[in-house]
């Protein structure tokens, strides 16, 4: 898969590290002399230029990309290189990086954006995550489908210990995509059982979200 990523700043030469390592090509793009620097991420290619102008993007081929991530530190930039990607060279996928969460409105489809990420809030939910036990914690939302990836850890005194994966009864559209016990991720097979501490990642759409979280609600 060939990646085109806008913005070689410390976000960008990590996901260009990241990629790289698992075997795809990385395009690296910026319009700051002193921010090319091919030995910060050996193996990508390097092009200095504004990622919001159309003959820069031609010239870097742009059009060859499967992916375009946006993930500069200025949020006007990820949102008219995504518009440019998507609608004027017809990449088939976006990822844009959010830097304000007062932005996050404006990163939709409507801009050619697939999947928006905003660093402040996966920050948020991660401490969350660390420190929430029986309480359902929203990690991310995928904007294309408005569905969010959940996760809910089990306290000890759940009722829903020890009952198997088919008799949990999810509210529609929700799902259970996995199971992570001890650290390992499981597949959650219907006829296997939860267990105390399991954390339990569902997708639901934001209206069974508040339903799902009821649901695992642990009353005294």
């Amino acid at each position: 898969m060939r990646v085109a990523i806008t913005g070689a700043g410390n976000v960008g030469r990590s996901i260009a590290r990241e990629l790289i390592s698992n075997g795809h090509q990385v395009l690296l793009i910026d319009k700051s002399p002193g921010a090319i620097n091919p030995d910060s991420v050996p193996g990508a290619e390097w092009f200095q230029a504004d990622a919001c102008e159309l003959q820069s993007l031609e010239d870097a081929e742009l059009d060859n990309c499967d992916v375009a991530i946006a993930a500069s530190g200025d949020d006007k930039a990820n949102l008219v290189h995504c518009l440019l990607a998507k609608t004027e060279f017809g990449v088939p996928r976006t990822v844009a990086r959010i830097n304000h969460p007062g932005n996050e409105w404006m990163f939709d489809d409507a801009w050619g954006i697939d999947v928006a990420v905003s660093t402040p809030r996966i920050m948020s939910a991660l401490v969350e995550e660390a420190v929430s036990t029986g309480e359902l914690v929203r990690l991310f939302t995928f904007t294309k489908s408005m569905t969010n990836l959940s996760e809910i850890r089990l306290p000890l005194n759940s009722p829903f210990v020890g009952r198997r994966i088919r008799e949990l009864e999810l509210p529609r559209e929700v799902v259970l995509v996995a199971i992570i016990r001890d650290g390992i991720p499981l597949t959650p097979e219907r006829d296997a059982a939860v267990e105390a501490l399991d954390e339990l990642l569902f997708v639901a759409s934001q209206d069974a979200e508040a339903e799902l979280s009821a649901l695992f609600a642990v009353t005294d």
